[in-house]
Parts: C-alpha cells; sequence; structure tokens
C-alpha cells in the first residue's frame, strides 16, 4: 500500500511538515478529545452544503472573491487577514491542531500562516474534507474526511463557527 504522505505535491506541503490523512486526524481527535482541534478552513457554503467535520472548529482561511481570473479560469479566493487572530480565540500556540479543507491545499496555506504565528503543531489533513479525484472530475474522490467513515453533519454548530467580523 502506497503511502498517501509521500510525494505531496507543492500545494499541501508545509513549513511544519507535519501531515495526516482524514482517518489518523479523527483517530487522534478521539484518543485526546480535550488536547486534539480538528480545524476546518473552508467556506460558510462548504460547511452548509458539503458537510463538516462533527467535532471542528469552523474558521475560513480565505473567502470568494467574485473577480473572474482570466489567466486561471476561476473567481479566486481571498486570503482573510484577520484568520490567525480568529484561530487564537480558540487555540494556543501549544496546542495540536489538523486543519482541514476540500483537499489539501488552503489547509496546507493555513497551516504555514498559522506556524509564522508560533503554532508548532499543526497538521495538514492532507486528503481533507472530500479527497482528492484522478484528475477526471466524473471520477469517484479518494480518501478525504467523508469518504473515509470518519462522522460529519450539515448541520451548523454556531458556537464552533468563527467568522471574520464584517466592517
Amino acid at each position: 500500500m502506497t503511502d498517501p504522505k509521500a510525494n505531496l505535491p507543492k500545494e499541501k506541503q508545509t513549513a511544519l511538515g507535519l501531515y495526516v490523512t482524514a482517518q489518523e486526524a479523527y483517530t487522534k481527535w478521539q484518543t485526546a478529545p480535550e488536547q486534539v482541534k480538528i480545524l476546518d478552513v473552508r467556506t460558510p457554503e462548504e460547511f452548509l452544503f458539503v458537510g463538516h467535520p462533527e467535532m471542528a472548529w469552523k474558521i475560513p482561511v480565505a473567502a470568494q472573491s467574485y473577480e473572474w481570473d482570466a489567466e486561471k479560469k476561476q473567481f479566486p479566493l481571498k486570503l482573510l487577514p484577520d484568520f490567525v487572530s480568529r484561530v487564537q480565540r480558540i487555540a494556543k500556540p501549544e496546542d495540536t491542531i489538523m486543519v482541514t479543507c476540500r483537499s489539501g491545499g488552503r489547509s496546507a496555506i493555513a497551516c504555514n500562516l498559522l506556524a509564522q504565528a508560533g503554532f508548532k503543531k499543526v497538521h495538514n489533513i492532507i486528503d481533507g474534507m472530500e479527497g482528492d479525484g484522478n484528475g477526471d472530475s466524473a471520477s469517484v474522490p479518494q480518501g478525504g474526511w467523508k469518504n473515509s467513515g470518519c462522522p460529519w453533519t450539515k448541520k451548523l454548530t454556531p458556537e464552533r463557527l468563527v467568522l471574520p467580523q464584517n466592517d
């Protein structure tokens, strides 16, 4: 069996080099739920419509923009400047944090932002909430929180939602 952490794409790599699969993150949380925090950094729309880990803190790292990027052929996400300060409301630099997004890219960005702020035990959940496809949009995603049998829900838990403040 191939180790999913071997040969990680550059966009999933982090400065701390700490990686787990969704299943490993869930197992670590089960073992020490008071010491391990699951952090979901996707957008509120993703929490609502795709679902999220039941125990996760939902703290978006980026927001959807509505400025078309013709080169990338997409509406890019824009990083939220208060991300780290929102995480600091629920976690300390010595806490163990497992970070997820859709498939491991945004969570790597979040891990790096937290590492720059002095967090030492921040793990990227490399297969994210939905896992990776094989490049074919019709393919079934491989891995991911939902596909690994980990508990998830679409029911929002406002007490675990830390959104940016409206100006």
